[in-house]
């Protein structure tokens, strides 16, 4: 099972400079260590409001989002897949392994991306946001991966660059791999079964390995 934002492709980066930019063109700074642990869940941060208490007055809401869309969508394009990505996916189709990816992210903000990477197809399907009642760190969305490959969640791997992901994979009974991204370094990964820097460190006997 795949994360996609952070393992797949860095589009969490691009989403927190994009809003630190604006914080600091109003003198104002937005440290990584404040955004990170949202990664990996559904969204619960306030930022324009945090913006709004930092210049002590009120600002136009709607614009601030516009302008954090567009900043994004400049700071990831093109969209690159992370390594060793590809290479998995080939490993795991040539060995008949089962793959899925699970997000949190909307299935509309996923599989376009997916689509437009040459990805969509190699994964057995996707299970997303809209799909379950709660996002990660709840298992959920590993529980329905599992579910629709037909596996016992003890025999399968999740691939994640988030605390919040490698919690919901445990929470599932599955084995956690963590890759962290230079947002996630931030945080504490312990807790998953194997840590490495790259998914190019990671073939299929080294997941195997973990059960």
């Amino acid at each position: 099972m795949f994360d996609f934002d952070g393992l797949i492709v860095d589009t969490e980066w691009p989403e927190y400079r994009a809003i630190a930019d604006i914080f600091e063109e109003h003198g104002l700074n937005f440290a990584p260590e404040r955004w990170v642990h949202v990664i990996g869940s559904s969204w619960d941060v306030d930022w324009v409001s945090e913006l709004e208490v930092g210049v002590g007055r009120g600002l136009d809401r709607e614009d601030l989002e516009v302008q954090r869309r567009e900043r994004s969508r400049r700071l990831r394009d093109p969209l690159i897949v992370l390594p060793g990505v590809v290479a998995l996916i080939d490993a795991a189709a040539a060995a008949g392994v089962g793959l899925a990816v699970a997000s949190s992210s909307p299935r509309s903000w996923v599989e376009p991306h997916l689509e437009d990477l040459g990805l969509l197809s190699r994964f057995a399907f996707t299970r997303c946001r809209d799909d379950v009642a709660e996002a990660k760190p709840s298992p959920e969305l590993y529980l329905a991966a599992c579910a629709g490959l037909g596996v016992d969640p003890a025999s399968a791997v999740a691939l994640e660059d988030s605390a919040n992901g490698v919690t919901a994979a445990n929470a599932a009974g599955m084995r956690s791999v963590a890759v962290p991204n230079r947002l996630t370094r931030y945080l504490d990964l312990g807790h998953a079964h194997l840590v490495v820097d790259s998914l190019a460190e990671i073939d299929l006997a080294r997941l195997t390995a973990l059960f």
